[in-house]
């Protein structure tokens, strides 16, 4: 007799829609403190969302190296995106890389990718000074 899936049935798999890695320059543990509560510096405020963007919930901290959020787009809930971060040369490596349940298409996947990198890859970055 075959062995049956313990998986749920409401769980659903995740499937890669984009990563990307780069630098930053703090060392590990201040860059996943500053994706574990983003905004709770005044002082460097970077997470500004779009009017199609809600804030992300924390849906996991596994310290000193894995940040997972909830959805920024109120059209995609079900998307997550995980923040793997490493020491570096000088400072860190940060790799976001986001996932869905499906795949939403090349433009929406487009714009998605590109907004993760525009507010972590840019936004993240200057607040650090860079």
């Amino acid at each position: 007799m075959l062995s049956q899936s313990k998986r749920s049935p409401s769980v659903q798999r995740m499937i890669v829609l984009g990563s990307r890695s780069k630098n930053q320059p703090p060392p590990p543990h201040v860059v996943v403190e500053a994706l574990a509560e983003p905004n709770r510096d005044p002082a460097r405020p970077w997470l500004t969302l779009l009017y199609d963007e809600i804030a992300p919930q924390v849906v996991r901290v596994e310290s000193p190296s894995v940040v997972v959020w909830s959805s920024i787009w109120s059209k995609r809930p079900q998307a997550e995106v995980r923040f793997d971060v490493r020491g570096g040369p000088s400072g860190s490596e940060l790799r976001w890389t986001l996932h869905d349940v499906e795949d939403p298409g090349p433009a929406l996947t487009g714009h998605m990718c590109k907004r993760l990198n525009e507010l972590i890859n840019r936004d993240l970055r200057h607040s650090f000074g860079q």
